[in-house]
């Protein structure tokens, strides 16, 4: 495809603004991977691109975290050794399936995760996990929703979140955190799952992580600042998004 002015004004405004939202609560992909739809890019080739964009926009929100201390590495290594391997079988099966099945599942499950959210009204960090299952369980949870990135993609860093203080019961900021070191490996695995077959648009995908690098940097120094509050209601924002978006594709 032609790589005009236009495209770029579209994808690089929108990747940055993706990026910021996503270094908080996740669900970036509601806003980057459209906007790659509508500079023209086909479903494989904004796939692609969109994890290139991401995954190098994850890295400068996942340093910020490191250097505020607000990564639990315990729980966050495994969920990404969990997270490759699904995120990779996530992306070849999206080379070869139909979407629809998946996103219908999706449509059932978001209203009761937001209603879960909700019922929190002291916070979301509680401890439903016993400490011993912690390996396993960090495993699973890296392993199913590295799958989703790899399958759908949006609203994966929300999905994390949520499962982190929900079941590991951690602090918001901390899951936050912690979700992205998950989020930067399943969204590696899927780029080269994707990469093998030619789908990322390289001219296009580099200056757009520019952008992104930008919005991440500064969401996730905004969210260190401003708490597990702060989090909770862009949390809400996001799965309202997410169910919307998702609601629009099926019908």
């Amino acid at each position: 495809m032609e790589l005009t002015w236009q495209v770029y004004a579209i994808v690089c405004p929108l990747v940055f603004l993706a990026g910021f939202i996503d270094s908080i609560a996740g669900g970036g992909g509601l806003i980057s991977l459209p906007a790659y739809y509508l500079a023209g890019l086909p479903p494989t080739l904004a796939a692609g691109t969109n994890k290139l964009s991401a995954g190098v926009g994850t890295i400068a929100s996942t340093a910020r975290y490191v250097l505020g201390k607000k990564v639990d590495w315990r729980v966050g290594i495994i969920a990404a050794l969990g997270a490759f391997p699904g995120s990779w079988l996530g992306a070849q099966l999206l080379q070869h399936l139909p979407e629809r099945a998946v996103r219908v599942l999706m449509i059932a499950a978001i209203p009761l995760v937001a209603f879960v959210v909700l019922r929190q009204r002291g916070g979301m960090s509680v401890r439903r996990v016993p400490l011993r299952w912690d390996a396993p369980v960090s495993a699973a949870i890296g392993f199913a929703i590295g799958f989703y990135d790899g399958l759908v993609g949006p609203g994966t860093g929300t999905f994390l979140i949520i499962a982190f203080t929900m079941l590991m019961g951690m602090e918001g900021v901390m899951a936050s955190g912690t979700a992205k070191v998950v989020n930067l490996t399943s969204n590696i695995s899927a780029l080269l799952a994707l990469l093998t077959r030619g789908n990322v648009v390289f001219a296009l995908g580099i200056p757009a992580a520019l952008c992104g690098v930008t919005g991440n940097w500064l969401g996730a120094g905004l969210t260190i600042r401003r708490g597990t509050r702060f989090i909770r209601a862009i949390l809400l924002v996001v799965l309202a998004l997410l169910l919307a978006k998702m609601v629009y594709d099926v019908l």
